[in-house]
């Protein structure tokens, strides 16, 4: 593979008993998904996982391995149950430390308002950078190719932002989507037999219901745009040959 094609895949970890429990609905996924994108990363895995230092570690290790990139969110703030710091450097096998730095921004910011619960917000795995944060102070950490960000989305995206240059992607996946006038169940043989004969794209199926009646969003991603017209103009043969039409008002 060129290196203008190579795929650069990523993790995200979603940390938060909160998460699990409902009482939080995550925000991050859809900005990931689509900044990755967009610095030619792709986002191949999701896991939500509990603040816990027996499944944490483990997973982060194991992901770190697999991925180009991780990113976790969520755990680093000041209070006992943020231990996303901890987790990672039990992965990595080093220290958790004061990082100096992290010190000074806190104290920058807080003033004589900095507390010792504040303070958690310097620790870091021992050997790890810090990640920008123009928001709240706090920075976000990067330690090895794992980057943890806060759970909070305004603060979470703009660490995003902060380190994006730094990421070192490939081709970007590009897509198109065709909402048709016909239910999943009239498209699908000939959908099959279109996956086969373009197997460098990825063809998924959607339905929908509009007006009382069923229809279907096909969606085709590829990061060859050839090969992305070529699939994208079979599938509206197909549709039109089975009696439907493209449905522009659907998105």
């Amino acid at each position: 593979m060129s290196e203008e094609n190579r795929v650069v895949t990523a993790c995200l970890i979603i940390i938060g008993n909160e998460i699990l429990s409902g009482r939080t609905q995550d925000a991050n996924l859809s900005f990931l998904g689509r900044r990755l994108n967009e610095e030619g990363v792709r986002l191949a895995e999701v896991r939500v996982l509990p603040d816990s230092l027996d499944t944490l570690p483990p997973a982060i290790r194991e992901v770190s391995g697999t991925f180009d990139y991780v990113f976790t969110t969520g755990g680093i703030g000041p209070t006992h149950d943020d231990i996303t710091v901890d987790c990672v450097a039990a992965a990595f096998d080093v220290p958790v430390i004061e990082h100096p730095e992290a010190r000074g921004i806190l104290e920058d910011y807080y003033g004589d308002r900095l507390t010792d619960a504040r303070l958690r917000m310097a620790r870091t795995p021992e050997g790890a950078s810090l990640v920008p944060n123009p928001v709240s102070g706090a920075p976000g950490i990067r330690m090895n190719n794992v980057y943890i960000f806060a759970g909070v989305p305004k603060i979470m995206q703009a660490q995003f932002d902060a380190i994006a240059h730094e990421l070192n992607g490939g081709a970007p996946m590009l897509s198109d989507s065709i909402a048709a006038s016909l239910p999943e169940s009239v498209v699908a043989g000939g959908l099959a037999e279109i996956q086969e004969r373009h197997s460098s794209v990825e063809i998924g199926s959607y339905p929908f219901q509009k007006g009382g009646r069923f229809g279907t969003t096909l969606v085709v991603r590829s990061i060859d745009p050839v090969a992305l017209e070529a699939a994208s103009e079979a599938i509206e043969a197909l549709v039109v040959s089975l009696g439907g039409e493209r449905d522009s008002s659907v998105a």
